[in-house]
């Protein structure tokens, strides 16, 4: 490794706090659990309206605009990637065919060519499959993120608030050795506060790294699941 490198390499480390990029992707993080839960919702209950209504006719096109949903979820996720995180994905077959310059069409020769087209292309159930993922992934983004703020937040404000007898902090454990605890160890003096502090700044640094990397994983996830198929409904 060269010495450019190495500058390179020290630079991304300590400048995490400071790139734009951090903070479109904690934004990506932040929108994933209410989002997540919203897909999950609309899509559980439009598949079991869907089911139980196919006996009188009425669930078939229930389930198709579940479909529908589920491809234009996923045209959410790929917009989100793409401006936020800035992962290039594809959007679902379904949505590129229903798209004429600014105009929307009906996908395919006809109504029966557009089902048929909604209910073969991989991208409509790859979307499926990316609805429900990202009502796992929302807990676990909504999780990581309210950790790293709390955990970097509380070990920042030790020097704040080590001295102070009506705030009791446990980190790593209850307040029950004094006003301000770090698992059983108590910080009772301003050194040890201004050392927990830096603990904190190195918490937040690797926090902000390691949720960066979340972010990032997810949007490159996204962008797999709606590849898949994709050179094959081109080509049609």
């Amino acid at each position: 490794m060269t010495t450019n490198d190495s500058t390179s390499l020290l630079r991304r480390a300590v400048d995490v706090p400071f790139r734009a990029q951090t903070y479109r992707n904690l934004l990506y993080l932040g929108m994933a659990f209410p989002l997540g839960i919203c897909y999950f919702v609309l899509f559980v209950t439009g598949l079991s309206l869907g089911i139980g209504l196919l006996i009188v006719w009425v669930g078939l096109p229930i389930l198709l605009l579940t479909l529908v949903g589920a491809a234009a979820a996923a045209g959410i996720e790929v917009t989100l990637a793409r401006e936020l995180v800035g992962v290039e994905a594809e959007l679902p077959s379904v949505l590129r065919e229903a798209t004429v310059g600014d105009r929307v069409v009906l996908p395919g020769d006809g109504f029966l060519d557009a089902v048929r087209n909604l209910v073969t292309a991989p991208t409509t159930w790859t979307s499926v499959v990316l609805v429900l993922a990202k009502f796992a992934f929302g807990i676990a983004a909504f999780v990581a993120l309210t950790t790293v703020l709390a955990v970097s937040t509380g070990l920042l404000a030790a020097p704040l608030l080590y001295d102070n007898p009506d705030i009791q902090v446990g980190l790593i454990g209850p307040a029950d050795v004094g006003p301000y605890t770090l698992g059983p160890v108590a910080v009772e003096t301003l050194p040890a506060a201004l050392g927990v502090s830096v603990l904190g700044v190195l918490s937040l640094f690797v926090g902000l790294h390691l949720l960066n990397l979340l972010a990032r994983i997810h949007a490159t996830y996204t962008a797999l699941l709606l590849g898949i198929g994709s050179d094959d409904t081109t080509s049609r």
